[in-house]
């Protein structure tokens, strides 16, 4: 009956069309009875519905090399190109249309069809259960015979569900504001989920949370982007190439493939985290080979006509919403601002429309196929936040979309074939604040400069900025990635210092000084420097290393404290909160720590810092909500402080401040919560570990607890394939007794699957 009610709206939407543009006719030249033209428009109708279900697919599969942007403006041509061909299929010539009138006919009627069919079924449940058992039974035909067919009545599955840059305090505002209703319900029903914040390390950003939540660890992961003397390179999160080294370091680390390894699927990462399943994952576009396309999830999705038109559609609005916006901020002559002109509202479109609806409709996939665990990331928020700022209605309108996908995602779960817990978290949070070099008129690039005596630009040029949906849309073009800017790779003078930003941290590398130059070395050949630094406004504190006393933390006024005795809430770390001694003792230990780490200044009254990249809302360093992200959990699941407590009980040191400190604690914590699933190899209780109540409270710990990082031991495991189990893996480096899953890993099944649709906004 939907078929038929599909066809006849559109059939009826032909004919409106035939009366309103001038090009467009389903009548002979001499005219022809209302019968008869109802009659030639349902055959359109229907022709064009055969051949967009039968054709459409092949096209896009056959389009695949095309990059995606461009496949997306394609989708117009061909669906007119399908409605011309439709046309021609009508008795007696009676389809005429012009080629662009045909264009805007077939974008129409797909979208007015896709809106009935969903309407339909959303009225519908019977059908939309018998739609997702037939979805169901074809992938289990596809599949091998030896897997288990899912059960509702079995082990349920799990979606995580990353919210990138969205911090725990954003979204418990959110939520009590009502732009998130879903995570509002979720947080007031007894039995739906609990919210806690989590801690992340010193180096608050993507690349280094992502690592270690999926494969981990992010050990000698001190920044974003980071120089390595060794091979003369700057490694940066967002490259490909980087991307897969790091996940390679990993996977040597932790002998341990990663959280999905078993039966997993990750979509729109930077990691594979070991899945089988993989669509736009970064990590993955520098491979190459028969299941390595990163883009497949493209495919997956403009396979539907409706999907690409819907999206198209969107992605024109955004665009048109992003330039509406930054002419309201000037016109306003709103501050902070950065500029938000040239690409950038088609990198904020791709970001906040075409990465989310594919990755969401990726994730609807893996629920009809059952699959044991999802992990996604929804980039959009953080994309918006650092231009706009992350408490600005430009960021608060993009969380009021993303939880309508949280909506459908959760209605979804209703009609699965196997049961499914959601997971929202975040990999860090976001500090809101001027620019440095907006604030005092040049970047920490030429305040370096000067500081060596050499030259500076008389006019402060703003520094890169770095995104992931940038690199994101470059790799979708088929584009390299952008290159750091050549006198930061390639400086004019070997002796002349490299300067990296990473949100409000900076990193400083002399490439002529053999591994980690000294303070003492660094004084005999730029005197004024590290004073020069130490006592800007604009920073907060420096970390150096010292041939004298080890490695130290300097701050204003000739402020100088050994990290061995860096202490919480106590000289140049004063005002960065609980753990932030830890955070950096531990970064203190990376081999490819910077000669001279910069954190810039931080104002716990108004909680904003000074980013070294164009970038309002940033993260990346120590300071304010940046490094408060958060874990949402259905309250079946265990409590992750128990994981902690049973830590502590077998000798781990306690985290500083208590709480859930690092991503690599998160990691354990998730890994947990599947065991748990898959067998009583973990204990499930009641209560706490400790005997605690189980409620939710503001983050523990007003003080400090003394403790250690992990071991400073450098990983250099043998070349491997990135994303598939480790077994038997030779490393030189010690594994983290907490930090490596299971033993044993099913090896992982590259297979593409058809996926449904999934409405846009």
């Amino acid at each position: 009956m939907r078929v038929v009610a599909v066809w006849a709206v559109s059939t009826l939407t032909m004919l409106v069309l035939a009366g309103i543009l001038p090009d467009f006719q389903l009548q002979l030249d001499d005219g022809d009875t209302i019968t008869r033209t109802a009659f030639t428009a349902a055959w359109g109708a229907g022709a064009f519905g055969l051949l967009s279900a039968l054709v459409w697919p092949v096209l896009v599969r056959a389009l695949l090399i095309v990059p995606a942007l461009v496949l997306g403006a394609l989708v117009f041509f061909l669906n007119g190109s399908l409605l011309l061909i439709a046309l021609r299929l009508i008795p007696d010539g009676r389809g005429v249309a012009a080629p662009e009138t045909a264009v805007v006919v077939a974008a129409v009627m797909s979208a007015v069809a896709s809106a009935t069919s969903t309407a339909l079924a959303v009225r519908d449940d019977e059908a939309y259960r018998r739609r997702l058992s037939r979805l169901a039974d074809r992938r289990r035909r596809r599949g091998s015979p030896d897997t288990p067919e899912p059960d509702r009545d079995g082990p349920p599955g799990t979606v995580f569900l990353q919210l990138d840059g969205v911090g725990h305090d954003v979204l418990v505002k959110a939520a009590a504001d009502g732009l998130m209703p879903t995570v509002a319900g979720w947080l007031a029903d007894s039995s739906g989920h609990r919210l806690t914040p989590w801690r992340t390390d010193w180096s608050s950003q993507t690349g280094a949370s992502q690592l270690a939540i999926l494969h981990g660890s992010n050990h000698d992961v001190p920044a974003f982007r980071w120089y390595e003397k060794e091979t003369g390179t700057v490694m940066v999160s967002s490259r490909p190439a980087s991307a897969l080294e790091m996940q390679r370091r990993a996977i040597a680390r932790t002998r341990d493939g990663g959280l999905l390894t078993i039966d997993g699927a990750s979509r729109g990462n930077l990691f594979s985290g070991g899945a089988g399943q993989l669509a736009l994952v970064l990590s993955m576009a520098a491979r190459r080979g028969k299941g390595r396309r990163s883009r497949s999830g493209y495919f997956a999705y403009f396979s539907d006509p409706a999907n690409a038109v819907r999206t198209a559609l969107s992605f024109a609005a955004e665009v048109g919403r992003e330039i509406g916006q930054s002419t309201r901020a000037r016109v306003r002559k709103d501050t902070p601002r950065v500029k938000r002109g040239g690409l950038y509202p088609f990198i904020r479109a791709f970001a906040t429309v075409v990465e989310r609806d594919v990755v969401v409709a990726a994730v609807l996939g893996d629920m009809f196929a059952g699959r044991t665990a999802v992990y996604a990331d929804l980039v959009a928020y953080d994309e918006v936040a650092h231009h706009s700022g992350p408490h600005s209605r430009d960021a608060e309108k993009v969380l009021q979309r993303l939880d309508r996908s949280l909506a459908l995602i959760a209605k979804i779960a209703d009609h699965t074939p196997r049961t499914y817990r959601i997971v929202l978290l975040s990999d860090h949070g976001q500090s809101p604040g001027e620019t440095f070099a907006a604030k005092y008129g040049l970047t920490l690039k030429d305040l370096v400069r000067a500081g060596c005596g050499l030259p500076v630009r008389r006019r402060a040029r703003g520094t890169h900025s770095a995104s992931e949906a940038r690199d994101a849309v470059r790799i979708a073009l088929h584009r390299p990635p952008e290159e750091e800017e050549p006198e930061a790779e390639h400086p004019a003078k070997r002796s002349d210092p490299i300067v990296l930003a990473s949100g409000n941290l900076g990193l400083l590398s002399f490439p002529d000084i053999e591994g980690r130059a000294s303070r003492e070395q660094i004084d005999r050949r730029h005197p004024a420097l590290l004073s020069t630094l130490a006592n800007h406004p604009g920073i907060g504190f420096l970390l150096v290393r010292s041939e004298e006393h080890g490695s130290v933390v300097l701050g204003p006024g000739g402020t100088e404290v050994p990290v061995a005795e860096l202490a919480d809430g106590e000289g140049p770390l004063a005002v960065f909160g609980t753990g932030a001694a830890a955070a950096v003792r531990r970064t203190d230990t990376f081999p490819h720590v910077a000669d001279v780490m910069v954190n810039s200044m931080y104002d716990p009254a108004t909680g904003t810092v000074h980013a070294f990249e164009e970038q309002i809302g940033s993260h990346g360093g120590l300071g304010g909500e940046q490094s408060r992200p958060f874990l949402l959990w259905p309250r079946g699941m265990s409590d992750p402080l128990d994981t902690v407590a049973a830590e502590r009980a077998e000798g781990a040191p306690a985290p500083p401040g208590g709480g859930l400190v690092g991503a690599e604690a998160v990691h354990r914590v998730l890994t947990r919560w599947l065991l748990e699933c898959s067998g009583p190899q973990v204990p499930v209780r009641v209560e706490g570990f400790a005997g605690a109540a189980r409620v939710d409270e503001p983050f523990p710990g007003e003080e400090a607890i003394d403790g250690r990082g992990p071991a400073a031991d450098t990983a250099h495991g043998q070349e491997r394939a990135a994303d598939g189990p480790v077994h038997g893996q030779e490393a030189n480096a010690d594994v983290p007794p907490h930090g490596q899953g299971p033993s044993a890993r099913r090896p992982p099944v590259l297979r593409e699957i058809p996926l449904p649709q999934s409405p846009g906004d």
